[in-house]
């Protein structure tokens, strides 16, 4: 279920970036090519936090972070009014539910249910209000926007981590140790031939490369933040990594200011400047 909710979250995530891909480059061809380089160098200036004039993996993979949280700030803001039906500043589990899942369920949380559907729904329920009470900490009932952003993109706020990791740790940690090893992390999912998947290939290099960060074996508790968070630092390092490998014209393995403005293209419409959107935003709000 987990992994279910991770492939939908990324879903989601690379649908808006599609429909934004359009709706951008609309408004990239508004800008004269003078002022698009104007705008990319601010960019660059920003993401350069060591001040060398060269943007590393480090840099590049921070910078697409800060803006994946920007967007779902964004999201957030823009999703609100549709769930606060009455307008009063807040959204209720009720008005939640009814906008979210065009009704209100009500599940007795002791009562296992025989039918397995029934009762899956119910498991999913139960684990979307523990993360609507977690994200509700002001102490009033409903969610105000800030609290909204926590439920609706947990990733992006830090005292969510901590429902974050139960969460998966409940999935995936079967022998309960707080880590979750590689066996864990890909699961029993092997044909009859014995034979590795091309996926289980590929989730085992992500795990040991982008995951795995102290090469012990097992992923702890920043590891398992890392991996788990739809805008995490494991698909940012990998946007980085494929934006150095587009753009790196000298092999130092990191893109210099010339190289930028060689591979113009390539950097405006990739996640560094939230493809293209960034362009258009003053030097204040980036």
């Amino acid at each position: 279920q987990c992994g279910a909710y991770l492939l939908l979250s990324s879903l989601i995530r690379q649908s808006f970036h599609m429909h934004k891909r359009c709706k951008v480059s609309l408004l990239i061809k508004k800008l004269s090519p003078a002022d698009q380089k104007i705008k990319m160098m601010d960019i660059v200036k920003k993401i350069d936090t060591n001040g060398d004039n060269l943007l590393s993996a480090e840099e590049i993979t921070l910078w697409i972070q800060h803006v994946y949280r920007k967007y779902a700030l964004d999201d957030a803001e823009e999703r609100f009014p549709e769930f606060d039906t009455n307008k009063d500043g807040v959204i209720t589990w009720e008005e939640y539910n009814t906008v979210a899942h065009n009704q209100l369920f009500s599940f007795d949380d002791d009562v296992v249910l025989e039918d397995p559907e029934q009762e899956s729904l119910r498991h999913l329920h139960r684990k979307e209000r523990r993360r609507f009470d977690f994200a509700d900490v002001d102490g009033t009932p409903g969610l105000n926007v800030t609290e909204f952003l926590a439920f609706t993109h947990p990733s992006e706020v830090d005292h969510m981590a901590d429902f974050a990791i139960e969460d998966v740790l409940s999935e995936y940690d079967t022998d309960k140790d707080g880590f979750i090893s590689l066996s864990e992390f890909i699961g029993d999912v092997r044909g009859d031939d014995g034979a590795p998947s091309k996926w289980e290939i590929e989730e085992t290099v992500r795990f040991k490369e982008l995951y795995d960060q102290d090469k012990d074996g097992k992923l702890n508790r920043e590891e398992q933040l890392r991996w788990i968070a739809p805008n995490s630092y494991g698909s940012a390092r990998e946007e980085a990594l494929h934006l150095i490998k587009e753009m790196d014209l000298d092999g130092d393995g990191q893109i210099s200011e010339a190289e930028v403005l060689k591979n113009q293209e390539t950097f405006m419409n990739s996640e560094v400047t939230d493809y293209g959107r960034h362009l258009h935003l003053t030097h204040d709000e980036l």
